[in-house]
């Protein structure tokens, strides 16, 4: 295998496992928002997140400059207590269920972001898998039978929250071109997680330590070990393989995952309707890396 095609392939493959691991971040946020509220939630999330990459700021070292630094500052800021806060205040207000259907919109919000911003171009076999994708994202999450309600309100501050993310992908997409995934994840995830120390106590107080119990404290540390610090270092690195466009088709994994979780560990039922998203996200997911191929500024003709 050619060494191009075969760190294309990682890419894939690393953006397929974040994808993966950010579908548990719903469920481990649903058993937390049991026993605290949403913004605390997100704060223990990204301090948790903080205990592996804290050690990556003192043997990485960055070497931006000023305008560097701002845009590291704004995608941060959008990322992290932006994105973050307007989702899962949305998901407090929502179900599950619902909140994947909305993030099945997010491969198409990356798409043409990217063809907007990125200047990339994808061929027709690239938006027939992501049409066919997020169709099986609808599927998975309107097959799913999740207890509890959902509102119109929850649903929208989850799409909000979507094309804040957009904007946070692309800065740091842009950043990654001339500095390692690394620096940009750890100096990015540290900026928003400072920026949440400061917001989150002064706006909500301080985040409650007792009378938690071990179930939410496991749920805080697998949504901010696995579903941020993993993720994110792998989301990251695999942009830097892969056209954004493409690996957002990836992210349709993420309600896969989610409706899996509710079958095996919480005993929901999935229809025949979720069945059949399931097998269209993997479909497309194998359509897009195997033939679809994404024209990126460099190579578009003058």
């Amino acid at each position: 295998m050619p060494h191009a095609t075969q760190k294309r392939a990682l890419g894939f493959a690393a953006c397929t496992l974040a994808s993966s691991f950010w579908g548990c971040g719903f469920f481990f946020g649903k058993i937390a928002l049991a026993e605290m509220n949403f913004a605390h939630m997100v704060l223990y999330r990204f301090l948790f997140a903080m205990v592996p990459l804290a050690p990556l700021l003192a043997t990485h070292r960055p070497h931006l400059n000023r305008k560097e630094w701002g845009v590291l500052f704004a995608a941060s800021f959008l990322g992290v207590p932006l994105q973050f806060l307007l989702q899962f205040y949305g998901l407090s207000m929502t179900t599950v269920s619902h909140a994947a259907l909305m993030v099945g919109t997010m491969p198409v919000i990356l798409a043409v972001g990217a063809t907007i911003f990125a200047h990339e171009r994808m061929d027709r076999t690239g938006w027939i898998a992501m049409a066919a994708s997020t169709c099986g994202a609808a599927l998975i999450a309107l097959g799913g039978r999740h207890a509890g309600s959902s509102s119109l309100a929850g649903d929208l501050l989850i799409v909000a929250s979507l094309f804040i993310a957009l904007f946070w992908i692309l800065f740091n997409k842009q950043l990654m071109e001339r500095h390692s995934h690394i620096v940009i994840t750890t100096y990015g995830l540290a900026l928003g997680t400072a920026m949440l120390l400061v917001w989150v106590p002064l706006q909500y107080g301080l985040p409650p330590v007792a009378h938690i119990s071990l179930k939410v404290w496991l749920a805080l540390a697998g949504s901010g070990l696995l579903c941020t610090a993993t993720t994110t270092l792998l989301w990251n690195w695999g942009l830097t393989q892969v056209p954004a466009s493409q690996a957002g088709v990836l992210l349709n994994m993420e309600p896969l995952i989610g409706s899996l979780l509710g079958v095996i560990v919480l005993g929901e039922h999935l229809g025949p309707d979720a069945w059949t998203g399931g097998a269209l996200i993997l479909g497309a997911a194998i359509l897009l890396t195997t033939r679809s191929r994404t024209r990126v500024r460099e190579q578009l003709p003058v």
